[in-house]
C-alpha cells in the first residue's frame, strides 16, 4: 500500500519510509543556498580538490551550556541518517537529527569591508 499526497513523482522527490507499507513524499528543501553562496561553494570544491562523492554538509555543533549550538558548513560523504538533495548544482547533506535547528535557514555569502564568509540567515520563502 502506498499513500500519495499529491506531490508529482517525476520531480525527483525526497522519499522517507516510515514503515514498509507507507511512504511520504516531500519536495521541501530544508536549507536553501543563495546563488552567491553557491558560486563560492563551487569555487571551493574546484580549488580545494574536494573528492568526487563528497557533498556540502549543513549541520550543527555543540548544543550544551550557555553557548548553545553553532551552525556549520563542511564537506563530507553521505551517512545513513542523512537527508541528501541538490541545491544550485551542489549536492547537500543534512543529518536528520539536525533538521529542527537548520530548517528554514538560507546559506548566503557576505563580502564587506569588515569581513567575508558564509552566513546563515532566515530564508525568505
Amino acid at each position: 500500500m502506498r499513500i500519495d499526497y499529491g506531490v508529482p513523482a517525476t520531480a525527483d522527490p525526497l522519499l522517507t519510509k516510515y514503515d514498509h507499507k507507507v511512504s511520504i513524499v516531500s519536495s521541501t528543501i530544508p536549507v536553501t543556498i543563495t546563488p552567491k553562496a553557491a558560486q563560492q561553494v563551487l569555487s571551493i570544491m574546484r580549488t580545494k580538490n574536494i573528492p568526487a562523492g563528497y557533498a556540502l554538509r549543513i549541520g550543527i555543533r555543540g548544543g550544551s551550556g550557555c553557548g548553545g549550538h553553532q551552525l556549520i558548513l563542511g564537506f563530507d560523504t553521505k551517512k545513513d541518517n542523512d537527508l541528501a538533495y541538490n541545491q544550485e548544482s551542489i549536492p547537500v547533506l543534512v543529518d536528520k537529527s539536525h533538521m529542527m535547528y537548520v530548517f528554514g535557514k538560507e546559506v548566503d555569502f557576505y563580502e564587506g569591508a569588515d569581513a567575508k564568509g558564509f552566513v546563515f540567515v532566515e530564508a525568505s520563502r
